[in-house]
C-alpha cells in the first residue's frame, strides 16, 4: 500500500515534518502535541509508537487483494503489521549553528565607569558556534575552541543534575539571574578542575573560564536527558582585545540551548518587533550568566550588543541597580577600519589610573569626564536624527570630529599608549577617516571610521604601513546583526553540493585562519548570506 493510500484511509493524518512523531491533520497544519517548552530538539520518545498508531489506523477495514502464501486475504496485512513492530530510528537533530558579533566603544570609555554615558556598536567580526547531534547511546557533550586550544568531554549522567534540578535551585528559561549561586558553581568544580592540566597556568585559567560559562548554561537550561551533542566555537575576534569575544560567545550558546529546548520563537522576516524583542532579551539573560562564570561582575554591555546586534547608550549611576540600556534600533551600518596593536592591556590598570587621577586633580579629571560625556551625548543625536546620512560627507564629518575630539580626551586621561598614537599617525597621513583608541586603552584596539567615498589606493597605502610595523587591521562594519541561526547547517556557498554545502565538524575544524572561518560559514557585510537569519 502507498503512503498516500495509507494517508487517504486514516482520515487525512500524516506525519509532522518536525521529525518528532507528532501526528497533523491535511487539513489543518497545527501540531496536536502539549507543550514543548521541556523537550531537547530530539526525536520523541514515542514517535515510533506514534507513527505505527497512525498507520494501523489507516488499515482498520482496508481489503487486501493479494492472498498470502497460505491463501489467506489477510496475509499481506499481518506482514505490513509485523513490519511496523519493529522498533523506528529516532532521527537525529540536524546541525545547526549561531553566530553572534563582538563589539567596540565608539564613545564614552573610562567615563562610563564613572556613571556618564558610552555609546558601544556591534562590529561584523564575529563568533560561531556549530552543534552537532551525537548518536542517542553517546552519553556525552564536548566543548570544542581550536583557536585558544580548547577540547573537552564530559560523561552527561555525571554531571551535578541533582544539585541544578533541587526545588530551591532550579532555575528555568523564562527566570531572570543576576547573580551565580555558590552551590551550583561548587557542585561544577570537580567537573572544571581537570580541565587541561598541562596547559600553562594563564592558557588553564582561560579554558576553565570558558567551560565554566558553558555548563553553567547545560546545567541551567538542559536536562540529564539531554541528547548528547558536540559545540564547536570559531571566532573571526581576536581574543582579549578588548572587543566582547567572551560575550560574544556566551550569547551563542546561550542561543544553542536555548534553541535545543524550544524555547525561542523565530527567527523570520515576518516576526513582529515584540516578538523578537522577547527573543532577544531571553538570548541576552543567560548570555550575561555566562559572562558572569567568565568575569564575575560585568557590565552587561558587551552580552547586550552582542545579542541585539546595531548600537547601544548604556549608562550605569549606581552599581548596586541594573544599568539603563537604550538600544538604537536605527543605528546605520557604517564603514570601519578596526587595528590591533598587539599590545597586551589590563582594564583594570588602566580603570586604576583614571581612578587615581581623579583622586590627585578632582575638579580637572571631572571636567574631563563630563566633557567625554557631551560628546557622546551630541554623538547619539546625531545618528538619531533622521536626516544624518553615512554616505553624506557633512554628516560623516561631524561624526568623525567627536571621534578625534573623544579621543584627545582619552590621551589627557593618560590612558592611550604609543602603539595607539602610532596608529592614529599612520590613518592621518593618509587621510582616509577619523581615530580613537576603543575600550580601556594601554594598548588593544583602535577604531578608524572611514570617510565617504575613499578610494583604494589609500587604503592599500595604508595597510601595507600597517603590517610593515606588525599591526593587525581589519576592514569591517560597524553596526550590524546581532545573534544569529543557521538551521539546519547548510549554506549555498557555490560548492556545486545538491541543496547547499552541508558545514560539518570537520569543514568547521579545518577551516583555516579568519579568513577561513569567514568564506565557509561567515553571515556576509555588504551582501547577507542566504540561511543565516536573525531577530530584528
Amino acid at each position: 500500500m502507498s503512503n498516500r493510500e495509507v494517508k487517504r484511509r486514516s482520515g487525512g493524518a500524516t506525519i509532522s515534518a518536525a521529525g518528532n512523531g507528532e501526528i497533523t491533520d491535511s487539513k489543518d497544519s497545527s501540531t496536536r502535541a502539549g507543550p514543548r517548552n521541556d523537550r531537547p530538539l530530539s526525536s520523541s520518545s514515542n514517535g515510533g509508537a506514534a507513527l505505527n498508531g497512525a498507520i494501523e489506523e489507516g488499515l482498520k477495514g482496508v481489503n487486501v487483494g493479494e492472498k498470502g502464501p497460505d491463501g489467506d486475504s489477510t496475509g499481506q496485512l499481518e506482514s505490513l503489521r509485523s513490519h511496523l513492530n519493529r522498533k523506528l530510528s529516532s532521527p537525529m537533530m540536524p546541525a545547526f549553528m549561531t553566530s553572534a558579533p563582538g563589539k567596540v566603544i565608539v564613545y564614552g570609555e573610562h567615563a562610563v565607569v564613572h556613571g556618564k554615558a558610552a555609546m558601544a556598536a556591534a562590529i561584523s567580526l564575529r563568533s560561531y558556534l556549530l552543534v552537532t547531534a551525537l548518536s542517542k547511546w553517546r552519553r556525552t557533550i564536548t566543548l570544542r575552541f581550536p583557536d585558544i586550544s580548547l577540547a573537552h568531554t564530559w560523561e552527561i549522567d555525571a554531571l551535578p543534575w541533582s544539585t541544578f534540578s533541587y526545588p530551591a535551585k532550579k532555575k528555568y528559561y523564562y527566570d531572570l539571574v543576576t547573580t551565580l549561586d555558590p552551590d551550583l558553581v561548587d557542585a561544577m568544580q570537580p567537573h572544571i578542575t581537570d580541565i587541561s592540566p598541562k596547559a600553562a597556568p594563564e592558557t588553564r585559567k582561560i579554558h576553565q573560564a570558558a567551560a565554566s560559562a558553558f555548563l553553567y548554561l547545560f546545567l541551567s537550561l538542559g536536562s540529564q536527558t539531554f541528547p548528547g551533542c558536540i559545540y564547536t566555537l570559531r571566532s573571526t575576534l581576536p581574543i582579549g582585545a578588548g572587543l566582547g569575544s567572551s560575550a560574544s560567545i556566551c550569547v551563542c550558546l546561550s542561543a544553542a540551548l536555548l534553541l535545543q529546548i524550544r524555547t525561542l520563537a523565530g527567527p523570520h522576516p515576518d516576526q513582529p518587533r515584540e516578538e523578537a524583542e522577547l527573543q532577544i532579551e531571553r538570548i541576552n539573560r543567560w548570555a550575561f550568566v555566562g559572562e558572569m562564570c567568565i568575569h564575575g561582575n560585568p557590565s552587561g554591555v558587551d552580552n547586550t550588543v552582542a545579542t541585539g546586534g546595531k548600537a547601544v547608550i548604556f549608562k550605569r549611576e549606581d552599581y548596586k541597580k541594573p544599568p539603563l540600556v537604550t538600544p538604537l534600533r536605527n543605528f546605520p551600518e557604517l564603514p570601519l577600519l578596526l587595528v590591533n596593536t598587539r599590545q597586551a592591556r589590563s582594564t583594570a590598570t588602566e580603570v586604576a589610573k583614571v581612578g587615581a587621577l581623579k583622586k590627585a586633580q578632582p575638579e580637572i579629571t571631572d571636567s574631563i569626564l563630563d566633557s567625554i560625556d557631551k560628546v557622546t551625548e551630541s554623538a547619539h543625536r546625531i545618528i538619531s536624527d533622521p536626516g544624518f546620512d553615512k554616505d553624506d560627507q557633512n554628516s560623516a564629518e561631524t561624526f568623525g570630529e567627536l571621534i578625534k575630539i573623544n579621543h584627545g580626551l582619552l590621551v589627557s586621561l593618560g590612558v592611550s599608549h604609543p602603539r595607539l598614537e602610532r596608529i592614529r599617525e599612520l590613518v592621518d597621513s593618509v587621510g582616509v577617516g577619523w581615530t580613537k583608541l576603543t575600550g580601556a586603552g594601554g594598548g588593544g584596539c583602535a577604531i578608524t571610521l572611514l570617510k565617504p567615498g575613499v578610494k583604494p589606493e589609500a587604503l592599500k597605502d595604508l595597510e601595507e604601513r600597517l603590517v610593515a610595523e606588525d599591526f593587525e587591521r581589519f576592514e569591517i562594519t560597524l553596526g550590524g546583526d546581532g545573534v544569529g541561526v543557521l538551521w539546519p547547517a547548510v549554506l549555498r556557498n557555490g560548492s556545486g553540493e545538491e541543496g547547499g554545502e552541508e558545514i560539518d565538524q570537520e569543514k568547521f575544524l579545518n577551516a583555516d585562519g579568519t579568513d577561513g572561518v569567514e568564506r565557509l560559514v561567515g553571515v556576509g557585510v555588504q551582501e547577507r548570506r542566504e540561511g543565516w537569519k536573525f531577530w530584528r
